[in-house]
């Protein structure tokens, strides 16, 4: 097949051409594009149905001739290829000459720059070394034409009439200074004897200056004239006066400064604007930075500390601390800030030894003060929520005998001691418990700012203390206490079973404390020998609480059960299941049974009011392992006929069915069991062996199944007893 035509640059070989494409870089020869080209251009070497008949003699002719003349275009190019290779040869040995050269040449010029240096550094050695020499000269000099410049001055002050210019003309102050303060100098090494008057007015005049240097930089800071300032500044440096210049920029800093009822932002404000100018005055901007706040601190903050705390210190301790952690908090912020400025090398310690000297009087009584007021905080707290219930509260038996009153109610139930009627009210209340944490939360925030570090961990313990001791003590475990004392005993008629209320807040108020113990507490002691006392008090408390707590909830479930056990005494009559007339039995279940699940129901609900996680299980446990004991007794009790049997059985279902209401498979499956126990009333003799091989009853006791078959009016009539034996 033919290639297409494209564009084509020509370069001429004899009478043919050949071509690559144009304005492309040369692409890859291809021999059989080109023959097939070179064949198409032929005349007679095209296809047989081209214009003209095919001859191979033509297109052999035309291939040989053409072979001919590439041979010798590829001698014309391998003899210019040839002649350029030689070029190239001719043209890199000249370059190689050139490298050379130019080598040679840089060597030379490095030489030349050494010795140059060397004779540099030569010159100057020897210009040094004339300088020190001339400076050797100089300096004498200088200081002779200097001494004798004084000494001039000094006969002036000898007469007693200065006539030099320097000292007459207000614009040449500066250089008055500096002159002054040097006679100042040597007059204090003259003997007194002689030159007493000339030291005199040495010392007038040095005074003088001193004082208008002053009061010019004086007048140039109320200008606003920052130069000036800085310039009087730098000459009264030699001065003992520099202090008192330093002291009276301060006091006119602080003039008009405090406007706003906030001293503290009138404080920050005032630091902030002098610190940027103070480095434009002075030398030592640092030092002036710092006496400027030493100032403040030792003034105006430690009147207005006193002047805050004093007037509430004896007359009202709760604004008193209140006032004193707000100023302190205050003060110490102020201190982070003052300290971003440049106040010398250990600003932290100077700022915190300001703040030591001004509340150190107040922070040694404080954790007195602090405990004082809660004690007094949480007894108000406690007396006014007992006025409020009309209740007078009753001291709570400790000792001995109060012990062994408790073992004894722990092991017996039995209650010792006179019933506390205390009409429902649980004497807990989550609002005094409330105000009780807010409190000791204040004291702990408190306590964390104004303690020393190292008294820190103790003091917070003894505020936990007092925490313990109010809220732990006299409110919770007194309304244990209380609860206890007014749980009825388990005979008791319609007995008013308001500990599980007691039980429900308990545990309320125990997670609110426990709750502020961790996140209050906790990070005060955390690093501390206290934690281990800490955590030692809490569980004590805690065991306590639960001892009590345990003990009510068991009285309560006893009174449950002896309520249960007066419904079914009062409601159950023996006809109910022995009935008179056996086709005549129309009841679902009998009345005893009915209230008794109404009943439980209703305690069950209550349990789950007053628990919460695994402790619902836990008491729910313990009421249906009760509830099951007193039905399978109640049923021992009475004789079955037939349909009475089939009653029972009923009632046994409708009790399952309030079982299932406690969510405990062990209550579920001991009512399943007494629910097969009671099919015994009622299954045909004949059949009796088998279901007691049942699944649910193959692995009771023989004796308790021959007790229950024992209650059928049948049992001796039908000799079911030979079952058994």
């Amino acid at each position: 097949m033919l290639a297409k035509p494209l564009t084509w640059t020509v370069m001429e070989t004899g009478r043919h051409r050949l071509f690559h494409q144009d304005n492309k870089a040369m692409e890859p020869f291809d021999a059989d594009e080109y023959i097939e080209r070179l064949a198409w251009r032929t005349p007679g070497g095209g296809s047989k149905g081209g214009a003209e008949a095919f001859d191979p003699k033509k297109l052999l002719e035309e291939f040989v001739n053409h072979i001919e003349e590439l041979k010798l275009l590829d001698e014309r190019i391998q003899r210019k290829v040839e002649k350029l290779e030689q070029q190239c040869h001719r043209e890199a040995k000249e370059f190689a000459h050139k490298v050379q050269d130019l080598q040679r040449s840089n060597q030379v010029a490095f030489q030349h720059f050494q010795e140059l240096d060397e004779h540099i550094s030569y010159v100057a050695t020897k210009v040094c070394h004339l300088g020190d020499q001339l400076e050797g000269v100089n300096t004498p000099r200088q200081r002779a034409v200097e001494a004798q410049r004084l000494m001039t001055y000094f006969n002036e002050f000898l007469d007693g009439e200065l006539r030099s210019d320097v000292f007459n003309n207000p614009d040449k102050i500066k250089e008055a200074a500096d002159i002054i303060q040097k006679l100042h100098l040597i007059a204090q090494e003259l003997p007194f004897d002689r030159f007493s008057d000339v030291k005199a007015k040495i010392a007038s005049k040095y005074h003088d200056l001193e004082r208008q240097l002053i009061q010019e930089f004086t007048a140039a800071q109320r200008r606003g004239e920052i130069g000036r300032m800085r310039e009087v500044a730098a000459v009264l440096l030699h001065f003992k006066g520099y202090a008192h210049c330093v002291d009276v920029y301060i006091k006119q800093c602080q003039e008009g400064a405090y406007m706003r009822n906030d001293v503290f932002e009138d404080i920050a404000i005032l630091c902030q604007r002098v610190n940027k100018q103070v480095g434009e005055v002075f030398c030592s901007p640092e030092t002036v930075m710092a006496k400027l706040i030493q100032s403040i601190f030792e003034n105006k903050i430690q009147a207005h500390v006193k002047e805050r705390l004093d007037e509430t210190r004896n007359s009202d301790v709760e604004q008193y601390l209140k006032n004193l952690y707000d100023l302190y908090t205050r003060t110490t912020a102020l201190a982070a800030k003052l300290s971003d400025f440049n106040l010398g090398s250990d600003k932290h310690t100077f700022l915190s030894k300001l703040i030591k000297n001004i509340f150190s009087c107040y922070l040694e009584s404080y954790i007195d003060m602090e405990r004082q007021y809660l004690q007094n905080r949480s007894g108000m707290i406690l007396q006014r929520f007992y006025d409020s219930k009309n209740h007078q509260k009753r001291p709570v038996g400790t000792g001995s005998i109060q012990e062994l009153k408790e073992r004894i109610r722990q092991r017996t139930n039995l209650p010792l001691g006179p019933s506390i009627d205390t009409h429902g009210e649980t004497l807990l209340s989550q609002e005094v418990v409330v105000n009780l944490l807010q409190e000791t939360r204040l004291a702990f925030e408190r306590c964390n700012k104004l303690s020393d570090p190292a008294d820190l961990p103790k003091n917070a313990f003894s505020i936990f203390l007092l925490l313990v001791e109010y809220l732990c003590v006299d409110h919770i475990d007194y309304a244990l206490e209380i609860g206890l004392s007014a749980i009825p005993s388990s005979d008791a008629k319609n007995a008013n079973l308001y500990f599980l209320d007691v039980v429900q807040q308990a545990n309320t108020i125990f997670h609110l404390f426990d709750k502020q113990f961790n996140d209050h507490l906790m990070p005060l002691i955390s690093s501390s020998p206290k934690l281990t006392e800490c955590l030692h008090k809490k569980k004590e408390v805690i065991e306590q609480m639960e001892v009590k707590l345990d003990t009510g909830i068991d009285r309560t479930l006893n009174c449950m059960i002896g309520q249960m056990k007066h419904i079914l005494v009062t409601e159950q009559k023996k006809t109910d299941f022995k009935p008179e007339d056996e086709n005549n039995v129309m009841i679902q279940y009998t009345t005893a049974c009915s209230k008794v699940c109404a009943y439980v129901n209703k305690q069950v609900e209550r349990v789950r009011r007053s628990m919460d996680g695994k402790n619902v299980d836990t008491v729910l446990t313990e009421l249906g392992v009760r509830f099951h004991r007193l039905i399978h007794e109640h049923l021992q009790q009475f004789s079955y006929s037939s349909m009475g049997g089939m009653l029972a059985i009923c009632d046994v279902a409708e009790y399952r069915r309030s079982a299932k209401d406690f969510r405990v498979p062990l209550v579920l499956q001991l009512f399943d069991t007494l629910h097969a126990l009671c099919n015994l009333l009622v299954v045909a003799p004949d059949n009796l062996k088998q279901v007691c091989s049942g699944e649910q009853l193959t692995n009771l006791d023989r004796n308790l199944l021959h007790a229950f078959v024992q209650l059928r009016v049948d049992y001796r009539s039908a000799r079911l007893g030979r079952h058994f034996s």
